[in-house]
């Protein structure tokens, strides 16, 4: 989010310095890893409607680098009632989706879908290139990693944006409501070599976890549970829940066949949530505070730098 905002005040003619705590490519926040999942599908219009500003916003910045960085093979809610989906407010949104029998999801995509169950499809779905991204929002920003900034009132700027994501009511008060979890994040290696979907499927089959997969680049998915993670305080260093490692691996066992049914590598990611998912957008004076992440934030990145950015200009 802060890269993302950094680029729209820079693109707006404004000089800005960018502050990270840690090293390029870290591993103790929440915009780690080689994909993200990018969706429209949302139970709600206006999260509809904020992920259309956003996939412009995608393909704005895929131009102006050069390269893709999304990559769109659609999203498949697995479900056993259409209305556990999100195909009423796709409906009213006029998105186009699809229902898929249990037969038809399986000859089209690398799943297996429990008896019972069925699948909507929306196909404006799949992964951001997550690493490609930073760097892509980080062109020509000058980015100063390593550097530890302990107030917004240590810096000599017009106008200073939070965007520290676990660490935020480190730097400004009084505090914003949010809570902070270690989330299981596994990766496996499917038996096949075609595209994988993002998948996703939640309710009472689940235990009332959502579980969600994505592809990734390198050992093809990429799964976990949805807000299952325990508190934390973000300095603890820690390590994936093992009882969440083991419900997410029989998750994805199945839905799909595995080359090894153990995880080629499980790490963790750091949710800092408000109470209702949704995001803190605010300005306190020359402070801007953006906690956009409630574990669902990336996918709307350069959207939420466009607002972030907006209430910036209202400081200068």
């Amino acid at each position: 989010m802060g890269l993302a905002t950094a680029r729209a005040l820079s693109r707006a003619g404004r000089d800005v310095v960018v502050y990270e705590q840690f090293e390029p490519g870290h591993v103790r926040g929440s915009s780690h890893g080689r994909s993200r999942i990018f969706r429209l599908a949302y139970a709600e219009p206006e999260w509809i409607r904020l992920a259309q500003e956003a996939l412009a916003g995608w393909r704005e910045l895929e131009a102006e680098a050069g390269e893709r960085l999304l990559e769109l093979n659609g999203l498949i809610e697995i479900v056993t009632d259409l209305g556990e989906s999100s195909a009423a407010a796709l409906e009213a949104c006029g998105i186009v989706w699809q229902r898929l029998d249990r037969d038809e999801v399986e000859r089209r995509f690398p799943l297996r879908l429990p008896p019972g169950s069925f699948g909507v499809l929306q196909p404006e779905a799949g992964i951001v290139r997550a690493e490609r991204a930073l760097a892509a929002f980080a062109r020509g920003i000058d980015v100063r990693y390593g550097v530890h900034v302990a107030s917004p009132t240590d810096l000599d700027a017009a106008c200073v944006v939070v965007t520290a994501g676990a660490w935020v009511n480190d730097l400004i008060q009084p505090p914003i409501p949010v809570r902070v979890t270690r989330e299981a994040v596994c990766y496996f290696r499917p038996a096949g070599s075609r595209p994988m979907p993002a998948f996703v499927s939640f309710g009472p089959r689940t235990g009332g976890i959502c579980f969600y997969a994505l592809s990734d680049p390198v050992h093809g998915i990429k799964a976990a549970a949805h807000h299952a993670g325990p508190e934390v305080k973000p300095c603890d260093a820690g390590t994936p829940d093992g009882t969440l490692v083991e419900a997410i691996t029989a998750w994805v066992a199945e839905h799909v066949l595995l080359c090894d049914p153990r995880p080629v590598e499980a790490q963790t990611c750091l949710y800092t949530t408000t109470a209702d998912e949704r995001f803190i957008l605010e300005r306190r004076g020359r402070v801007v505070v953006g906690s956009a992440c409630s574990g669902h934030g990336f996918k709307f990145a350069p959207a939420i730098g466009a607002r972030l950015a907006a209430l910036a200009m209202q400081a200068l």
